[in-house]
């Protein structure tokens, strides 16, 4: 998408940071990192000192398969991924081709199986086409640490480690709904702009905007998918503005179509609503912290995500379990809080931003 005139980077100004891991102690903490990479890298923060967990261990091979990163999300969730493993020395992290064609990521997924890797971790581009796979390796001994998209068979996959989608749409709809009721505005047009519409984030992101949205008495009024593209989000945002001459609020589901959102608000002229976006991008925080438009604030899933999970893996495949925790074992699902990114706490979670 970078080759498409209508890149991220021309809509938005450039060069901020990305963090990296949550601690596997930690992985559903949303305390910012202790320190920031410098600007344009996105290096992982290294694990906390002095536990047992991070002691040199036994010899494992990771296996890790995701969608091509031709979206600014997917390419921290790599990365982060990557700098992660490169922590530890009893870590060989084994990343196939990235890609986003379902019988390509099967075979790539079926020559980690072949290869006989400790534990995989895979972010599927459809966790319903990708199940079989993903059972097939956990049917040959090799555990399966489930990342964001979730395989509908529990026995596919040993941990799951996500985003709350759910409660992205509640956070989000709260946010609207209490300004708008503050400010004593009754029959909103409140605009929904969704992802993959076919997703099962997708539809637990609308599910929880809708809800949190009924407690104050309001609905949306539109809503559109735009494929988490630039592209798509410019194209969405155009003709939603122009079948709405007045729009109250809007959410926006993904960041990185939001660069092609804010570009049609700003095209149009169009400042009488206010926006909140999702996942949080560094070029969304930035956009919050100027203070110049109409996005005020960001609902967070971030790609640390990858590397909460690719700890997780390595203890999973280590037998061990998780040291802030009594149990054993890794738990079967660690679901990571989403957070309201605003101008007052923007400063806070600008170092875990990933560049769109």
């Amino acid at each position: 998408m970078s080759n498409n005139p209508l890149a991220r980077r021309g809509f938005l100004v450039g060069g901020a940071v990305i963090g990296a891991g949550a601690l596997v102690s930690a992985c559903t903490s949303n305390e910012p990192a202790a320190q920031s990479s410098p600007a344009g890298s996105q290096a992982a923060a290294a694990p906390a000192p002095g536990t047992d967990n991070d002691k040199p261990g036994e010899k494992v091979v990771i296996g890790f398969s995701a969608p091509a990163a031709d979206h600014g999300w997917i390419a921290a969730i790599a990365k982060n991924a990557e700098a992660t493993a490169k922590q530890y020395s009893d870590v060989e992290f084994r990343p196939v081709e990235p890609t986003n064609d379902i019988n390509a990521q099967i075979s790539a997924v079926e020559s980690l199986i072949a290869a006989k890797v400790s534990v995989l971790v895979i972010l599927p581009n459809d966790g319903q086409q990708l199940n079989q796979i993903a059972r097939r390796a956990s049917d040959a001994g090799i555990p399966v640490v489930n990342l964001d998209r979730v395989f509908p068979d529990k026995l596919s996959y040993r941990t799951w480690v996500g985003g709350d989608n759910y409660g992205m749409g509640v956070a989000a709809g709260h946010y609207i709904g209490k300004k708008l009721k503050d400010g004593g505005v009754s029959n909103p047009v409140i605009l929904e702009i969704q992802g993959i519409a076919t997703l099962p984030l997708t539809q637990d992101r609308s599910k929880g905007f809708a809800d949190a949205l009924k407690s104050y008495g309001f609905s949306v009024t539109a809503q559109q998918d735009a494929q988490f593209t630039v592209e798509t989000g410019n194209e969405v945002a155009t003709n939603l503005l122009q079948a709405h001459k007045k729009v109250d609020a809007l959410w926006n589901h993904d960041d990185d179509q939001g660069v092609g959102v804010l570009a049609a608000i700003k095209e149009a002229g169009r400042d009488e609503f206010f926006m909140v976006g999702g996942a949080g991008s560094a070029n969304a925080m930035r956009e919050i912290q100027a203070g110049t438009g109409v996005l005020e604030a960001t609902v967070t899933y971030s790609p640390t995500m990858a590397s909460s999970a690719v700890k997780l893996a390595r203890l999973i495949a280590q037998g061990k379990g998780m040291s802030d925790l009594v149990e054993n074992q890794v738990p079967q699902s660690i679901t990571l809080a989403s957070e309201t990114i605003t101008k007052d706490n923007v400063a806070q979670y600008l170092p875990l931003g990933f560049e769109s």
